[in-house]
């Protein structure tokens, strides 16, 4: 939506001030304790981010995933993404999401919550591995030193989930330690947009499905309509589409019910009647058509919040790649169809590639009339043995080799858009004591529903083909805003 143009977001050259590593140099005669695991926050003070192995983040491929990203007809791309692998320096873990930004500057702030919200991640993740452990250790051996309690007093503890005992011992360690993690980390990221004065995210923001594997765990956060999907094998060994995340949007009563509370108004309007949306309570703007997001502050006070939901699941031998991608793509294709497409492309290396061509061309043939939206998807695969692919196309030879990292990442401006002006347990943020969400999924698993006195609510009902933001509110700041800016 924005058209002014900025470097902000182009690939900046090492140590320049608009480099990803904030402009802080590598210290000289750094040295490292002994035994010390390098961590993925440190790339933040030792490397700009953009070359950092095993990190992607424009159009290219490896060989757990694939990604792709195109630019719609409405004006800048406004859709951001990202795999990294060996995540935290752990070589059987992968970090890997999508971010639909809207608004003037939407690009901006997805671009950022891309390279910032990975750091915050891994940090928090450390943070809460040491604090474990220094809490085992306490409660092996109480007479040991409390010295360690500076270790784990850092963790936000509002942010630590309320579950039941009971709930917390049939999950795994890791989804409680990443649980944590998730929230803190997207508590975070959203405080950093709002005092930060390189961009203006009052009226804009973005979405964020985000992925966490590591071995045949699975820990998925998602705030806004981005969406990620499953393809599996049933017991009768097709491929089905099993949805892994809801969409969170106003007509979910459980969202509504919040925004409600908050004074925040939430309607459809008449020529979009499946469209619900947020409002400010006494102005019709800005119209957001989701429930949660990253940025947005004009709203944060009225319902709007960025807290994840989030998810686990155990990877079985069935399951065979997962498809996180932008409502750019939800919108024209259903599930099945998007797990047939990437079962079908030719190579691993230009799955991701294919379901967006697949995507522009369900645009104009279903919606002539519409701009297309601009789409990002992440294909990663479970199975990274080559040699032991079980999907539709297991006969056909990898014609494309899969580019290397440094492909990848060293594309051209073009590549990066210039800125401008079911088995899954859920956390507790998305239920509500009168929702239940459905576990059972029909067979193209594109029906997570949520029920309530009766009514069905479709996770795949919402926006269609209009804007995430319908109207800017009218904003003019007074001098104590003028002075923060300063």
């Amino acid at each position: 939506m924005g058209s002014c143009l900025s470097a902000e977001s182009r690939s900046p050259r090492p140590g320049s001030p608009l480099s990803p590593s904030l402009g802080v140099k590598k210290r000289k005669n750094s040295k490292k304790r002994p035994g010390s695991r390098n961590s993925s926050f440190d790339y933040r003070r030792e490397e700009p981010l953009h070359r950092i192995p095993g990190r992607l983040f424009l159009n290219g491929s490896s060989e757990v995933a694939s990604l792709f990203t195109q630019q719609g007809k409405k004006g800048t791309n406004q859709d951001a993404m990202i795999v990294w692998e060996n995540f935290g320096s752990r070589t059987d873990t992968v970090f890997c999401g999508v971010f639909d930004g809207h608004g003037p500057y939407g690009h901006m702030v997805a671009k950022r919550v891309r390279d910032s919200l990975p750091l915050k991640l891994s940090a928090n993740w450390e943070v809460n591995i040491t604090s474990g452990e220094v809490l085992k250790e306490i409660s092996l051996n109480t007479a040991g030193s409390m010295n360690s309690e500076d270790t784990f007093a850092s963790a936000d503890e509002e942010l630590r989930p309320s579950t039941d005992t009971e709930d917390s011992e049939k999950q795994p360690e890791i989804f409680q330690t990443l649980k944590e993690s998730f929230l803190k980390a997207f508590k975070v990221m959203d405080r950093e947009l709002r005092i930060q004065p390189s961009i203006d995210c009052f009226c804009s923001g973005t979405t964020a499905v985000t992925l966490v594997k590591q071995g045949r765990d699975i820990i998925i956060g998602n705030v806004g309509d981005s969406r990620a999907v499953l393809g599996t094998r049933d017991k009768d060994d097709s491929l089905i589409a099993v949805q892994l995340t809801v969409d969170l949007k106003p007509n979910l009563p459980a969202e509504a019910e919040r925004i409600q509370k908050c004074k925040g108004r939430v309607f459809a309007l008449q020529d979009e009647p499946e469209v619900a949306r947020v409002w400010l309570p006494n102005n019709d703007s800005p119209g957001l058509a989701m429930a949660r997001a990253f940025g947005d502050f004009c709203l944060k006070d009225f319902g709007l919040i960025s807290v994840p939901d989030i998810s686990y699941r155990r990877v079985t031998d069935k399951d065979e790649f997962i498809v996180l991608a932008t409502d750019g793509i939800w919108d024209v294709l259903s599930n099945k169809e998007v797990v047939d497409i990437i079962a079908s492309a030719p190579a691993r290396s230009s799955a991701a590639r294919a379901l967006v061509e697949s995507a522009v061309r369900a645009w104009r043939y279903k919606y002539p009339t519409s701009k297309v939206d601009d789409c990002a998807v992440v294909c990663l695969y479970l199975d990274s043995d080559l040699n032991n692919i079980s999907t539709a196309v297991a006969n056909t030879k990898i014609k494309d080799p899969p580019a290397s990292v440094d492909e990848v990442n060293t594309g051209t401006e073009k590549d990066e858009e210039v800125s401008g002006p079911t088995g899954l347990s859920h956390s507790q943020s998305l239920r509500s004591g009168k929702e239940i969400l459905a576990e059972d999924s029909k067979e193209d698993g594109s029906d997570e529903v949520y029920a309530e006195s009766g009514v069905e609510w479709s996770a795949l009902e919402g926006v269609s083909r209009v804007n995430t933001l319908l109207n800017l509110p009218r904003f003019v700041p007074g001098k104590e805003d003028k002075k923060a800016r300063k």
